[in-house]
């Protein structure tokens, strides 16, 4: 099935504008229509245009305000000073399976009766839970700033944590995995972005 565009349609073709000499539909394969007439889609990425620098500067930057990753982690927690808590907010079982060293637990549902007892307000807080497909991390993060607290969240989780090869803490001592091949760095343990 071809995708078909009515000769009336003011479609213009720029490569700036990131369309190709010959469309293609979600096959893959090329639209006849299309260039048979001279006419171009744009590319399915560049269907919207990406953002003036200046607004994906802002955007990118609150990324990093909000989030960080395992790697940065584990490198600030092997410093000795990371300059936070790190918080696992998962439930008792999941402590147990597992968690990074040094980390405290705080499951989310305990973080409004215990943050105060357990957390210095002037200390950020990162916080983790799973992986990508959970986001108690980050119902953890809204408990915490909703209570005053600097807080991050460390994307991909304990489950990232653990394809990176970092040690684990587990009820009989330190659990130290290789690295997962299809989601570590070829040549590194840690993201050398």
């Amino acid at each position: 099935m071809t995708a078909t565009i009515p000769s009336e349609a003011p479609l213009t073709s720029t490569a700036a504008a990131g369309t190709a000499a010959v469309s293609t539909v979600a096959t893959g394969s090329p639209d006849p229509g299309a260039a048979a007439t001279g006419i171009t889609l744009p590319s399915p990425v560049l269907r919207i245009p990406p953002a003036a620098p200046a607004h994906a500067a802002a955007f990118f930057a609150a990324r990093l305000t909000y989030q960080t990753d395992v790697s940065d982690v584990h490198a600030s927690m092997e410093s000795g000073a990371p300059g936070f808590v790190l918080l696992d907010s998962r439930a008792a079982s999941g402590w147990d399976q597992g968690h990074v060293p040094g980390a405290l637990h705080l499951p989310t549902a305990d973080i409004p009766a215990r943050a105060a007892t357990l957390l210095d307000p002037a200390i950020p807080v990162i916080t983790y839970c799973w992986g990508p497909g959970c986001n108690g991390a980050t119902r953890a993060a809204l408990a915490l700033a909703q209570l005053g607290y600097q807080v991050k969240e460390m994307i991909g989780g304990i489950e990232y944590w653990i394809r990176e090869g970092f040690p684990l803490e587990t009820p009989t001592g330190r659990d130290h995995r290789a690295p997962d091949p299809l989601t570590a760095p070829a040549n590194s343990l840690t993201c050398a972005c």
